[in-house]
């Protein structure tokens, strides 16, 4: 068959057009394969995410928790030794109040390399 000055053999054009839509379904499926799989990567990262969000604000609510029954002892203690005039206990209970103030329990969390470390080792077992 001839087509505007161009021999075609339609067998050949049409054998072409089967290899290449082959070629195309075996494309198409890699894609889908690689789509889930970024799908399950996805999940399980921000499956990872969650959990260290999780745990970090558990963390935090502890800590800030402890801390603020800390102070309220603390301040406790500034109200016994203000009614009994115990101005040495007074002193002291003031030196502490300032000294936890001074403290952070952000402190723990400074080397970041390492909580990442702790947080990706399943068998890190975490004492607060």
């Amino acid at each position: 068959m001839k087509l505007s000055n161009v021999d075609v053999d339609p067998y050949h054009a049409l054998v072409q057009i089967a290899q290449t839509y082959q070629e195309y379904l075996i494309i198409a499926e890699q894609e889908k394969t690689k789509r889930l799989e970024i799908k399950a990567w996805e999940t399980q990262k921000l499956a990872e995410i969650k959990a260290n969000r999780d745990f970090l604000i558990g963390y935090l609510e502890r800590s800030f928790d402890e801390r603020a029954k800390n102070f309220s002892s603390m301040f406790d203690l500034v109200d016994k030794a203000i009614d009994s005039g115990n101005n040495e206990q007074l002193a002291l209970s003031i030196h502490a109040i300032v000294e936890l103030a001074k403290s952070s329990p952000f402190q723990d969390l400074v080397n970041l390399s390492q909580v990442k470390a702790a947080l990706s080792d399943p068998n890190h077992v975490w004492e607060l």
